[in-house]
């Protein structure tokens, strides 16, 4: 009766628990005060992570791989946290009251970062030229202010995207086909923000000050929770159906295990599993059955359970968990890829101020700058992507998003391998141009100019269009229902545990190639030593990812569901059960 009344289809509830009317909530309109928020959002974080390395060995007076590695792994807890804030909106708050809680400490952590960065009790003192090494209680409170950010964004990373995909029905046509185009200016709003700190906010920290660089995104900040809260009467809210969603991927397995000497039916159907009517009345989804990981079956075996108070898992519960292994079989081949973004922030920004980065006797641009073409470039081809080739690839293919995820992602992650390539070329370059020269001090500029690194800048954003927006869409859209905050984790995660994979690979090539009096390939003075060499490693894994990533997208088999309308209109929702490489359908 409900969808009669002109009530959302999907169960969605307004703050206070009551359905909601389609027509007044959700959609673009509650998507608007969303985006802006990410938009400052997305200004008030790189305002921090994009020039943070120049801050630890400018300020702090680190040298260069303790500089990279302290970035990477500041990197890696910003986006690892987000799989417990994750956890909790899925399993006891919900997404809107765990990003409140941790908007709050996100916002505590960026006032202290902007005290720290604008006292000098708080920073190294300087006589004469030479400056004094960060006591400990200098490093301590500096990192205690960027490790409450961390904290915070764990909490709001994974839930404000999958907050704004909760803004459609996917029970109503005409909305699920407004969802397909939600991620995409999603991450158009996050580049936007992006922009306005490599552009804006890091000129200001190079020439104007660092309190004054870090308290306007804090400004931004406190002015994008305005704005998300102005959108309260407008949104939507999921009700939570499982009280633990998580639980059944521990439960899964372990019943398999039990049942493992159990003889498998040969008829999918005879396995356990509610009838359709009951996942209907619940507003819960049924999941049909697939063969990829078919041990994991042994879980829905009807005769295997005596206790009729603990009934076998479903059919159901059996693909969730077979869901979430096969996510993890493609998260672990985005790992290399987020290594390769890492140098964004890290080697590319050192290796550019070594370079010359004047336009004008009076003005010099800042080395971290020349992130804002990373940024540019995703601004210029995401509608593109959007607005002619989505259209044009969805009347050759017939898939709705005109090409698959996967398809996707591999697109991205080649266009990435180029821009490897093209790093470690412009590299060979800068080396020869320090060999004719004769330059061999660490703060000599090379007479090269920065634009030079422009065309590997580019190429990332052209890649991120494909990889990273395929990947928050992959993530979401094949994980469990229940778990979609947790499933977006993986998108987070696999970006945290680049950034770590870095910062270790950084360490451990400086340590092997610069022992027994060896020249490191990632020294101090990067005009004497071999990041060429480093940047051509990068290029041989990211080859092999490649390879690793076609045969992980050949074995996955896409999420297909089945769903009714509350009044009784079946609704097929089928992601192609697609088993050839890439997604490809044929």
């Amino acid at each position: 009766m409900e969808a009669c009344k002109g009530y959302t289809q999907d169960g969605t509830v307004d703050l206070r628990g009551r359905p909601v009317l389609a027509s007044k909530t959700g959609k673009w309109k509650a998507c608007a005060f969303l985006i802006g928020y990410e938009a400052l959002e997305r200004m008030a974080f790189n305002g921090i992570a994009s020039n943070l390395v120049n801050y630890l060995t400018t300020q702090l007076h680190q040298d260069t791989v303790s500089s990279v590695r302290d970035v990477n792994n500041w990197s890696g807890a910003v986006w690892i946290t987000p799989i417990l804030g994750a956890y909790i909106a899925d399993s006891y708050a919900g997404r809107f009251w765990t990003f409140t809680v941790s908007s709050l400490i996100y916002v505590m952590g960026m006032v202290l970062l902007t005290t720290v960065v604008s006292l000098k009790s708080l920073r190294p003192s300087c006589t004469n030229g030479v400056c004094n090494k960060a006591s400990t209680s200098e490093i301590s409170f500096f990192y205690l202010s960027l490790y409450t950010i961390a904290i915070g964004a764990g909490g709001t990373k994974p839930n404000i995207s999958t907050f704004g995909a909760d803004q459609f029905d996917d029970f109503n046509p005409h909305e699920k086909e407004l969802k397909v185009s939600f991620f995409n200016w999603w991450m158009f709003s996050t580049f936007l923000g992006a922009l306005v700190a490599t552009l804006g906010l890091v000129y200001i920290q190079d020439n104007l000050g660092w309190g004054l660089g870090y308290g306007i995104p804090t400004a931004g900040l406190l002015l994008s929770l305005f704005i998300f809260y102005m959108g309260i009467p407008i949104y939507r809210h999921k009700v939570r159906k499982t009280k633990s969603p998580a639980r059944d991927l521990i439960r899964v397995p372990i019943a398999a295990f039990k049942n493992r000497k159990l003889q498998l039916p040969n008829n999918p159907s005879e396995l356990y599993e509610f009838e359709l009517q009951h996942h209907t009345s619940s507003g819960k989804r049924q999941v049909h059955h697939t063969t990829i990981f078919r041990f994991l079956d042994k879980a829905a075996i009807k005769d295997a359970s005596l206790d009729a108070s603990r009934p076998p898992c479903t059919v159901t519960q059996v693909e969730g968990a077979k869901l979430i292994l096969g996510m993890i079989l493609i998260w672990l081949v985005t790992l290399i890829p987020s290594t390769i973004w890492a140098q964004i922030n890290t080697l590319f920004v050192k290796q550019g101020t070594t370079l010359n980065r004047s336009l004008s006797p009076n003005f010099w641009i800042p080395a971290a700058s020349l992130g804002s073409f990373v940024t540019l470039s995703m601004l210029i081809f995401v509608p593109m992507y959007d607005r002619y080739f989505v259209p044009f690839m969805r009347r050759r293919t017939g898939n709705s998003r005109g090409i698959t995820m996967l398809q996707r992602l591999g697109i991205g992650f080649f266009i990435q391998v180029i821009a490897t390539g093209v790093s470690y070329a412009v590299e060979v370059r800068r080396m020869h141009v320090i060999r004719v020269n004769h330059i061999v001090g660490p703060k000599q500029i090379v007479p090269m100019s920065i634009f030079w690194l422009l065309p590997q800048y580019v190429l990332l954003g052209m890649a991120d269009v494909f990889n990273a927006i395929g990947l928050l869409e992959f993530f979401y859209d094949q994980s469990p229902e229940n778990m979609q905050s947790l499933g977006t984790t993986f998108f987070t995660s696999g970006i945290g545990v680049g950034n770590f994979l870095n910062s270790f690979l950084v360490t451990m090539v400086d340590k092997i190639t610069g022992r027994n009096g060896g020249k490191s390939w990632i020294g101090n003075n990067l005009n004497d030593c071999h990041l060429d060499y480093y940047y051509v490693f990068l290029l041989l894994i990211s080859i092999i990812n490649l390879g690793a990533f076609l045969w992980a997208s050949s074995k996955y088999v896409y999420k297909k569901e089945i769903t009714e309308a509350k009044e009784g209109c079946l609704q097929m929702e089928g992601r192609v059960l697609d088993i050839s490489p890439l997604g490809l359908q044929v």
